[in-house]
């Protein structure tokens, strides 16, 4: 049986903010919180990064998020979409959800916002941004902490043109992200495609795909394989001396899987909206606070968890704390007034980021660990391609 996690945090009023009205709404008042991530299986490292990052922003807060004592029950997806839905159902309508973070996969959001948003909470999504939901299929009570899938794969066809690759070779995983991530290469990407293979979800073994990787020798090869399945595709292409055809990706080579990967990955690159080694204040401190905590690197599941608590601290505050004021609510999430971790940071008219995009390169630290860091900026406030096609009810 899946097991279900509930964190109480901060149960007591603070006694210094008695003496206002507000204050004395928000001391009887609880924040409840679903976490719906995925924590099983070889995808649950991305899963619990997320929960980990967001985790941590509800400690920085003080327990509290928009002032108010929060309750966060942690929910397994399972990375199964009719699991998700009972749970999501469950979070809502049985634990009384305010809002519910997640998922990271996008099978998992199309399987979830409509039972979530119409059950009456918010879902704040820290990771999965589809495609439908950036456009003709967006919702007034869902927001997106991290970019539209698309996004940061466009970096890497941006990458790809700039550096003049003739004949590329292309690989996903065959559900709605993975199409999304090709898309958005391609978007970017004015080349020959001379391969597009798409393998089931959960796929480990990919001797047969780097097989004919090696009997066309493109001018580089793109991919996007979250979790266990990137760290065995990047083991599986150095041991096949695969290393002189350029290894671009998204979500492939990052914080949760190099760890595993070690230099096997080194000078692989990738995309992404942040880096640990961001040249800012509040990143610096979430790094070195996610550390000694954690005991390991985050990667941007953590940080755009952290920003989704972020969101709701943000948006609770500017609607006074008042939980049923369901359009102040609304609105502070749109208004994202908050410090991002990753600086510039806006919340486009389809409840999507706009934001800045990087190239980014794994490489091996003075102390042993191994992480992402920027080489450039490839895209400055970039809004999504699907923002147009979407009209707020």
């Amino acid at each position: 049986m899946t097991r279900i996690r509930t964190v109480a945090i901060g149960l007591l009023a603070a006694s210094a903010l008695a003496g206002s009205a507000f204050a004395e709404e928000a001391s009887d008042a609880k924040l409840k919180v679903g976490l719906m991530l995925t924590l099983s299986g070889p995808a649950a490292v991305l899963g619990e990064q997320a929960r980990d990052g967001f985790m941590l922003a509800v400690e920085d807060m003080g327990g509290k998020l928009g002032g108010l004592d929060t309750e966060v029950t942690t929910v397994d997806d399972e990375l199964k979409p009719d699991v998700a839905a009972n749970k999501a159902r469950e979070l809502v309508e049985r634990d009384g959800a305010d809002f519910v973070v997640g998922p990271i996969f996008s099978n998992i959001l199309i399987a979830i916002a409509k039972p979530v948003t119409e059950g009456g909470a918010f879902l704040i999504s820290p990771n999965a941004g589809t495609s439908n939901f950036a456009g003709k299929d967006c919702n007034e009570n869902l927001f997106v902490s991290s970019y539209q899938n698309d996004q940061v794969h466009e970096v890497l066809g941006k990458y790809a043109e700039d550096e003049g690759y003739k004949r590329v070779f292309l690989m996903a995983p065959n559900y709605q992200a993975g199409k999304d991530a090709l898309a958005g290469f391609k978007h970017s990407y004015k080349g020959e495609v001379v391969g597009e293979l798409y393998t089931p979800l959960g796929q480990l073994d990919f001797s047969g795909e780097l097989a004919q990787i090696a009997a066309m020798q493109p001018d580089a090869v793109y991919t996007f394989m979250p979790g266990g399945m990137g760290v065995n595709l990047v083991k599986q292409y150095r041991q096949a001396g695969l290393e002189t055809i350029p290894f671009l990706s998204a979500f492939t080579v990052d914080e949760t899987t190099l760890p595993a990967q070690k230099d096997a990955a080194v000078g692989f690159y990738g995309g992404a909206n942040w880096a640990p080694d961001m040249d800012n204040e509040k990143s610096k401190a979430f790094v070195a606070a996610f550390e000694k905590k954690y005991g390991m690197v985050p990667g941007t599941y953590a940080m755009q968890a952290y920003d989704a608590a972020q969101m709701i601290d943000a948006a609770i505050k500017g609607a006074g704390g008042k939980l049923d004021d369901k359009d102040a609510i609304r609105k502070g999430l749109a208004a994202a007034d908050f410090t991002s971790l990753r600086g510039e940071f806006k919340i486009g008219p389809n409840h999507y980021p706009i934001q800045n995009f990087y190239l980014v390169k794994v490489a091996k630290r003075d102390d042993g660990k191994y992480q992402t860091e920027i080489e450039k900026k490839i895209f400055s406030d970039y809004a999504d391609n699907y923002a147009k096609d979407c009209k707020m009810q």
